[in-house]
């Protein structure tokens, strides 16, 4: 499978987005391949594209499977399996902010109540210190608060809301 020089470039640049993101780059390069392919692709078919192990691939299918960007798919009158990506780009963003949500948010709110809670009952640290993690605890719980609130709200809403940009400041004054 041949890939045309826009379409490498994008696969490429997702990969290399993906390692800033904290995800493998075959695993990002995949999610972008079959995220462009107008039809689902088999295994053998992404080894050749992208000139990586089959192991790798393999490996890297169940983990967007896992994450609930990739699912299996059959073709009629073939036996072999293929995959694709969710096709919506709000779905994909909404899957990707959930298992950011769980991997990093979640883990870090329970680290910081549990931070504040020890740090009340420490006489040795300072005042400021102690505001600065409650501060921290407040706008974590403030944004995880906030993703549960719009997690929801359907893409047309949300495309709008989106679309509104700062005017939307104009409602909460």
């Amino acid at each position: 499978m041949k890939l045309s020089p826009a379409v490498e470039k994008y696969v490429l640049h997702w990969g290399e987005m993906g390692t800033r993101w904290g995800t493998n780059r075959t695993v990002a390069q995949i999610q972008a391949l079959l995220y462009l392919s107008p039809e689902p692709l088999r295994a053998d078919q992404i080894v050749d594209a992208l000139s990586v192990a089959r192991s790798n691939v393999s490996t890297s299918i169940r983990e967007l499977q896992s994450y609930g960007m990739v699912r299996m798919t059959h073709v009629l009158g073939d036996r072999r399996d293929y995959f694709e990506s969710l096709h919506d780009v709000w779905e994909l963003f909404r899957v990707i902010m959930d298992q950011r949500k769980q991997r990093e948010l979640n883990p870090t709110l329970s680290m910081l109540r549990t931070a504040a809670e020890e740090v009340d009952g420490e006489a040795d640290t300072h005042p400021v210190t102690k505001k600065r993690i409650h501060n921290m605890l407040e706008f974590v719980e403030t944004t995880s608060d906030w993703y549960e609130q719009i997690h929801d709200i359907p893409t047309s809403t949300l495309t709008k809301l989106m679309k509104l940009g700062k005017k939307i400041t104009k409602l909460a004054k």
